[in-house]
């Protein structure tokens, strides 16, 4: 071993001990013929001496950079008086070294290896070698470490065993696209990346292993947004004989624990519950952030007969009218209100209706159209003061609900309404078994098509509209970790789901066949829930994006700097796998 100890784990009580350790040149000072060198591994950083007296040793620290690579061997000793950094977990002492080895050199770097040097995206994910070496950066990892190995604790004390779900499987195109794999022998057949374990995880309940989790490989191909990976990983578990309660419990005490043993912060549990009807209704979003007010409130049935047509008309429509108070919002002036009405529209809405609260009661160019009594339920129910600003949206309620969901948070940051170190751990429950699709005419499963409904006895296409979801989804600070549900173990459900959703016989065979036929053989209540583990990481570590705790994260364009994927391929490789490539115009 060239090393006995890791640079950070030293302190007083190694005084007087002559020890080894490596790592690389963080910052090199030479103090009036004295050189110091911090040396950095992935513990953190050990100051280190080359006094002149030793001449051999000394020429060769003379030439030393940054990111050289060093073995060191010497004692340590007390720092001198004036020179202790109590910043520093090894601030009291420093190795005056006897032994030096350069194990290797290094060039000028492209960036520092600093955590206070602001550096481009794309540079720092094409040498994310150089990134990675950063203090800050490799304590992402540590922590990552630490979540994934207190989660795996955790449920193999509650019973569950870890299985291996496929990487190559079949297409079933539902939801997001999938990352298709040609198959060389099988010319002209594809193998599909697994979006998730959905699947093989309800198969191995079938086959009766009772608790299943995994670390699971997801692959989606769709558009990237900031909060999007094409390949991501999750904790996935389902469990036999169970509902809904079970597998939140399970979920609410890991997590607890998850929280305790990274952050020591105690999480209260259970977690509170919110009806998704709710949660779009009074935070505009089905992953509300509760750590503030402001909640939205809907006046369709007050206003209906009030005298501005376009409240009135899109009532009569069966569309929604709802407001929002934004606290001292009176301020804002008429720009500032357009730029609101402009953010709201890339939601859909057509227009922001406003009024502001003074003294004098509410101000703007609509109120002439509401009665005073109209005016006091307004200001009564959004409890609205004087120098605040209330805004409304009648549209579609879909419309409504994402547009003034999505300025409720972002005057939420803009005023300082969110305490940053509160966590608000919540499900939201009870969601709509179908969505209707308006481009295709026609229902889509909410969750997916094995999502077992509330009453599946008597689900039918006439309630469809009305069907409710055995299904949940957790939700910290406004942001979705995972969601579930508990699945159809019966056929006569799963084939009026199937109906519901146009799929037929047909199709359900061919997309689920082997799923549909296991189903048959003496299939037990099932549930689980998938949680979006790097996400989990970057909101327990304080990271505002997951390319922050995902080691070699594709940029917003599923590229990867570093490797240079995607990359074509060589005319033999398609010619192996009976391919030949087409280019789409716009490429050419």
């Amino acid at each position: 071993m060239k090393r006995n100890f890791y640079c950070a784990d030293l302190r007083e009580s190694h005084i007087g001990q002559e020890i080894s350790v490596c790592g690389w040149v963080h910052s090199r000072r030479d103090h009036g013929g004295v050189i110091f060198i911090d040396l950095r591994d992935r513990s953190g950083i050990l100051q280190i001496v080359f006094q002149p007296e030793n001449t051999s040793i000394f020429a060769i620290a003379e030439r030393l950079r940054s990111e050289f690579v060093l073995s060191v061997k010497g004692k340590i000793r007390q720092r001198p008086e004036g020179t202790i950094n109590p910043n520093m977990p090894t601030g009291q002492v420093e190795l005056l070294i006897a032994e030096l080895e350069i194990l290797n050199t290094s060039p000028t770097l492209p960036f520092e290896i600093s955590d206070y040097v602001e550096t481009s995206e794309e540079l720092r994910l094409k040498y994310r070698y150089l990134d990675m070496r950063r203090p800050n950066f490799q304590k992402n990892f540590i922590i990552r470490h630490k979540i994934s190995q207190t989660i795996r604790e955790f449920v193999n004390k509650e019973g569950f065993l870890e299985i291996e779900t496929p990487f190559l499987g079949k297409s079933t195109p539902e939801g997001a696209r999938d990352f298709l794999v040609p198959s060389r022998i099988h010319n002209g057949s594809f193998y599909a990346l697994p979006q998730s374990p959905q699947i093989f995880k309800q198969i191995l309940m079938i086959a009766g292993f009772d608790k299943y989790y995994q670390l699971a490989r997801c692959f989606r191909d769709e558009d990237l947004r900031a909060d999007r990976q094409p390949e991501f990983t999750q904790v996935d578990m389902e469990m036999s004989f169970i509902e809904e309660n079970d597998i939140m419990d399970v979920t609410e005490r890991m997590l607890a624990k998850v929280f305790k043993e990274v952050l020591n912060i105690e999480i209260k549990t259970p977690f509170s519950r919110l009806h998704y009807s709710e949660a779009m209704l009074k935070y505009g979003s089905d992953k509300p952030d509760t750590r503030f007010e402001m909640f939205i409130a809907d006046f369709s049935a007050e206003l209906k007969d009030c005298k501005f047509s376009v409240f009135a008309n899109v009532i009569a429509k069966g569309n929604p009218v709802r407001g929002l108070c934004i606290p001292k919002g009176a301020s804002l002036s008429r720009a500032d209100i357009d730029k609101l009405t402009s953010f709201v529209g890339e939601y859909g809405a057509k227009g922001l209706a406003w009024m502001k609260i003074t003294a004098n009661g509410a101000e703007s160019n609509i109120v002439k159209y509401f009665s005073e009594t109209e005016i006091k339920t307004i200001i009564s129910k959004l409890n609205a003061k004087e120098g605040d600003l209330v805004v409304f949206l009648a549209d579609d309620v879909k419309i409504v609900a994402q547009g003034l969901g999505a300025l409720r948070i972002k005057m939420g940051k803009q005023l300082e309404l969110i305490d940053k170190n509160k966590f608000n751990l919540l499900w939201v429950v009870d969601f709509p078994m179908f969505e209707w699709n308006n481009d295709e005419h026609k229902w889509d499963a909410l969750h997916h098509p094995f999502t077992s409904p509330k009453d599946g006895e008597t689900l039918s296409k006439d309630n469809a509209a009305k069907a409710m979801a055995k299904a949940y989804d957790v939700v910290l600070n406004g942001v979705e970790l995972g969601g579930g549900s508990i699945r159809i173990h019966n056929s006569e459900v799963q084939k009026k789901v199937f109906d519901i959703l146009n799929i037929s016989e047909e199709a359900a065979k061919e997309k689920f066949g082997f799923l549909l036929d296991a189903l048959s053989f003496g299939a037990p209540p099932h549930g689980g829930i998938a949680l979006g583990f790097d996400r989990i990481c970057a909101l327990l570590i304080g990271e505002e994006s997951i390319r922050e705790v995902i080691a070699f994260p594709k940029t917003q364009k599923a590229t990867d700097p570093l490797s240079n994927a995607p990359a074509t391929v060589s005319e033999r490789q398609l010619k192996e796998l009976g391919l030949r490539i087409t280019l789409k115009q716009a490429n050419k």
